[in-house]
């Protein structure tokens, strides 16, 4: 028999984390080329560690110099807040080793004669979406992104002292009946200033937990069951305390853990990419199942195959086991919306500088801008899955 009441845990990251910096810098340079190009094909991974940046992948598009690549690495990087010893926009050595794209993966993805474009790679993505918070995602993420968000908001305007860029933080939730109903514990670490001890951070951060979750859910919650920087102290930190690397953060991008993940990552990947703009798709599919009020719960996962223009498989599954009500919406889908990488990218606008704003705190549940970024969380869909 299942047990539907348990502990849920998610957890998040800054945009000060090491891996969260190198994402940063990754969707920089997809959002230069495509802004140059749209149709531009990226792929770029980037190193940090004390002092150093590396940036490398294959490219086909305009061409950038390197200097100018360099020039908005150190303004992704001042941006960020960083300018310590061991990090600094100012002096921080920076190589790239971007080169062109193979002939071999071009040809899978190129359009040519009767040949749709392709996928750029094999691979399995998932969408997923929830009626537990007013965005349709998990709780327990949610609540961890807003707070290092709220936090980063106030360090960088100025009215958070002593609180650096580096931080990470966890919500862990109590689910009675497959709801939440409370939080039992938050956990937050966040790198500050020589002068800060640990009870004056536990001071600034604490209020950050209580302007980011609904008062219901603390209402229980036993301040011993808070942490703030358990470890005592944490003052270095950033790629001088932890080298940082593109594409190592994909369940804080997506989910939390309350779905699959396929295990591509999005950073650094232009829209010809499947394991980005797919993932993208997916989770705008089944964010307009649950806003139209088909189910409480909606997990859609799809396959490709390198150079493949259609999904191999389309895998729908609700909260309840609903046969004919899944076979009712995948034949809505496969009817109404054109999955093939080209439908995507032209369905989401997808091929516009729109992905540098995603690189922290996470792709999902987040607001769709004028400007067509996350254009993948609008609900302009509900009447099209109304049954």
């Amino acid at each position: 028999m299942k047990n539907n009441n348990y502990l849920f845990t998610s957890e998040s990251v800054s945009e000060g984390h090491p891996d969260k910096v190198c994402d940063r810098i990754s969707d920089m340079v997809v959002d230069s080329y495509l802004f140059k190009d749209p149709v531009s094909r990226v792929a770029c991974e980037t190193l940090t560690t004390t002092n150093k940046v590396i940036l490398a992948g294959e490219i086909r598009g305009p061409k950038i110099k390197k200097d100018e690549i360099i020039s908005k690495v150190r303004d992704c990087i001042k941006d960020i807040g960083y300018d310590q010893d061991g990090f600094s926009w100012k002096n921080a050595d920076i190589e790239t080793y971007l080169h062109e794209q193979s002939k071999d993966i071009a040809m899978g993805v190129d359009s040519k004669g009767n040949k749709d474009e392709g996928a750029g790679d094999q691979g399995i993505m998932f969408g997923y979406a929830c009626n537990e918070t007013e965005e349709l995602m998990p709780a327990p993420i949610h609540y961890s992104h807003k707070i290092l968000r709220l936090i980063a908001q106030d360090r960088k305007n100025g009215s958070l002292k002593g609180i650096e860029p580096d931080s990470k933080s966890q919500v862990t939730m109590l689910y009675e009946n497959d709801k939440p109903v409370k939080v039992t514990s938050v956990v937050i670490s966040t790198q500050h200033s020589k002068d800060l001890n640990q009870e004056k951070v536990r001071e600034r951060i604490i209020p950050y937990i209580k302007n980011s979750i609904p008062e219901k859910f603390l209402t229980e919650l036993n301040p011993k069951e808070i942490y703030i920087n358990p470890t005592g102290q944490f003052i270095v930190g950033g790629p001088d305390g932890d080298t940082g690397l593109t594409g190592r953060k994909i369940i804080v991008d997506t989910y939390g853990g309350a779905a699959p993940h396929g295990g591509g990552a999005f950073s650094g990947k232009d829209p010809t990419k499947v394991d980005r703009s797919a993932a993208y798709a997916a989770r705008y599919l089944a964010k307009n199942i649950v806003a139209a009020g088909v189910s409480k719960k909606c997990l859609i996962q799809l396959a490709y195959a390198i150079g493949v223009s259609k999904p191999l498989s389309i895998f729908i599954q609700l909260a309840e086991e609903d046969a004919e009500k899944i076979s009712k919406l995948k034949k809505i889908i496969e009817t109404n919306f054109d999955l093939s990488p080209r439908g995507i990218r032209e369905m989401l606008k997808l091929n516009n500088p729109i992905y540098e704003i995603t690189s922290a705190y996470g792709h999902f549940g987040r607001k769709p801008t004028n400007k067509g970024e996350f254009s993948w969380e609008k609900t302009d869909k509900i009447g099209i899955f109304k049954l």
